[in-house]
């Protein structure tokens, strides 16, 4: 699997100043991404993929996880609405039924059977798109080692239920992963370096795995913690991860160290991790700054692209290989 198999950009849209759908994937396909993530269901996007080629992850908005889990004739709706129009001149890969639910959120009860819901629906639709849920690393109680990965008490039941679902249905379990949100969060523990992909030798040794880099320790955490519960076998798809702002928090909030997070992270996923060798499915957040998102204001500087898509950082997918070359404000790549 190269680069352009296992990376995808994340197509964000909280903003009110990006192009049309149509220049956006223009974009993608100029810039040889071949898979995209999208949050919601919006029909301009979908009808602009059409015929493009580009592999897309569908989201369901958190707040439709009740009606879809309550009636599977409401499960049907959503996919004769927003998948059966559409397939197969658009690829649509995977069904993300919600995004980051905690086991403390009313809407928790109701992923597990909103998933198993659209999945009969997918399934009686006879087609092969597989329905999962996307977590956050918060559902993790213990982190250190990797080895000893766990799930914390008040997520067990929670991630239990999910995982027994996906497990039978063959599913990947969506992941995302921010090593920048675990690096200023504990910046004695953790050096830039280890966040960075730079540190010159092992940092954490475990066993006979040795981690030089924060994400690849942050998922098999997540690798560990499925092992307890049932799902040593399963697939974790890395949803979101790069989210290394280039600007909005004076520090390490800069362009450098986010390129070099971005173009380390790109070369590396295509090795895996200690635990789990081999391509790693990864999506970048994000396409574009946008604009309206925060407080924070480094949620406004995620893009690798400004709204008017001029490149953050120059991209090269040459020969099947995505991969960073030189990037500058000063050069006006961005504006």
């Amino acid at each position: 699997m190269d680069a352009r198999q296992s990376i995808g950009v994340i197509y964000g849209t909280v903003a009110d100043d990006l192009p049309p759908a149509i220049e956006v994937i223009a974009l993608y396909n100029t810039n040889g991404i071949g898979k995209m993530r999208i949050f919601d269901t919006n029909q301009a996007t979908l009808q602009a993929l059409k015929g493009s080629n580009i592999e897309v992850i569908v989201g369901v908005v958190n707040d439709d996880l009740q009606g879809l889990a309550t009636s599977p004739a409401a499960a049907n709706t959503w996919v004769q609405t927003n998948i059966i129009p559409y397939v197969p001149d658009v690829k649509i890969s995977y069904i993300a039924t919600g995004n980051e639910i905690k086991p403390s959120d009313p809407l928790a009860q109701y992923v597990g059977l909103a998933i198993q819901n659209l999945n009969n629906a997918i399934t009686g639709s006879n087609l092969q798109i597989k329905v999962s849920t996307a977590i956050d690393m918060s559902l993790l109680g213990n982190h250190y080692p990797p080895s000893a990965g766990s799930f914390s008490d008040s997520a067990s039941s929670y991630t239990k239920t999910i995982v027994s679902i996906l497990v039978n249905a063959n599913a990947p379990l969506f992941a995302n992963v921010y090593p920048y949100f675990a690096y200023i969060g504990d910046p004695t523990d953790i050096k830039l370096e280890y966040a960075l992909f730079t540190s010159p030798g092992v940092v954490v040794q475990d066993g006979n795995l040795e981690y030089q880099n924060l994400f690849d320790a942050n998922v098999d955490v997540l690798y560990s913690a499925l092992e307890k519960i049932g799902g040593a076998n399963m697939t974790v798809i890395v949803t979101e991860s790069w989210r290394w702002p280039s600007d909005g928090n004076g520090g390490v909030a800069t362009v450098d160290n986010a390129c070099t997070y971005y173009k380390n992270l790109i070369s590396h996923v295509q090795n895996g991790t200690p635990k789990r060798p081999g391509p790693l499915e990864t999506y970048l957040f994000a396409l574009f700054d946008e604009d309206q998102k925060g407080p924070p204001e480094t949620e406004k500087h995620y893009g690798l692209f400004s709204p008017t898509k001029q490149p953050k950082y120059q991209l090269s997918f040459t020969y099947g290989m995505f991969s960073t070359m030189y990037m500058s404000l000063r050069n006006n790549f961005y504006l």
